[in-house]
């Protein structure tokens, strides 16, 4: 018991302490991530590269990360996880549409709705799905949201999800929540949107009761840096509880689906030092920072 009790404590320490770790969204590229980042930053205002290697290269959007990774053809990327983009401008959401959506899908069409006066919601020429959507300026605390899309047999599991990431990750709450109706052929009760911030980083989720073609992949994932093993540990062992599962080199699903990469906050430095640190890493599941630092040296 005094073991537990120990164990708890220190869950408890880290969860508690204020890191201001880098939260993200990671794309799943079929080798082409540096044309994919040259092609969004022709689209979207504010953007450009601010790391690059032969296994990703990483966008900053108007101060947002995203990370778009060399994997192959093993994953494409769909809509239940969008990115969506908050502009309070409706002349940048109409330019951003008109370039992004070409050679693309509309999957609801550039128009006013009840919620924005400028919104579409588009797959793009790499199965990238946007939702391009005008708000007040006041209410824009993170231009880039992944969006969550909860169906299948995860439909009406949206509100518990955000609890369980909540409770996983520090300076977490949430941030308001609509329900529908039932009027929109959609089950009542269920999350219509809903918004929470998790260790300072506002993410976004819904339910939907529509029949759909996809579900979470590796396609989009949510990357989480990590200062220490503590942190790497601690992380990998909440997100893999209740029925998630490990993956490899650092890749897990945690009991929803949703792809996570928990990750050393060193990795991007470490990996150039040596091949071997890729070498050593390929053979792990959860990271262990001491290995791949000694392959390093």
């Amino acid at each position: 018991m005094a073991h537990a009790n120990k164990g708890s404590s220190r869950e408890n320490l880290i969860k508690n302490k204020k890191m201001e770790k880098l939260i993200y969204p990671c794309v799943w590229c079929n080798n082409n991530a540096l044309e994919m980042a040259n092609f969004y930053i022709s689209v979207f205002p504010n953007t450009e590269i601010v790391d690059q290697n032969k296994w990703v290269v990483v966008l900053k959007m108007k101060s947002q990360r995203i990370m778009f990774l060399n994997g192959g053809d093993i994953f494409k990327p769909n809509p239940s996880i969008s990115l969506m983009y908050l502009s309070s401008s409706e002349q940048e959401i109409e330019s951003i549409f008109k370039k992004i959506s070409s050679n693309g899908k509309k999957l609801m069409p550039l128009d006013s709705y009840p919620f924005s006066s400028k919104y579409a919601w588009v797959e793009d020429r790499y199965n990238v799905s946007w939702q391009l959507i005008t708000a007040s300026q006041d209410d824009i605390i993170q231009t880039v949201v992944p969006t969550l899309m909860f169906i299948g047999k995860n439909n009406g599991k949206a509100e518990e999800a955000i609890d369980f990431y909540t409770s996983v990750f520090a300076n977490s709450h949430k941030r308001g929540i609509s329900r529908y109706t039932g009027n929109e052929g959609e089950t009542k009760g269920n999350i219509q949107h809903a918004e929470f911030i998790r260790n300072n980083y506002l993410l976004m989720i819904m339910d939907s009761s529509y029949p759909h073609a996809f579900g979470f992949t590796g396609g989009v994932s949510i990357v989480v840096e990590c200062k220490n093993q503590d942190e790497v540990d601690y992380y990998w062992s909440k997100l893999t509880s209740d029925g998630g599962e490990e993956d490899m080199c650092g890749w897990l699903r945690d009991k929803y689906g949703v792809s996570w990469q928990i990750t050393p906050a060193i990795m991007k430095d470490i990996l150039l030092k040596s091949p071997k640190v890729m070498e050593v890493m390929m053979t792990m599941k959860k990271l262990e920072i001491k290995p791949l630092i000694d392959a390093a040296n």
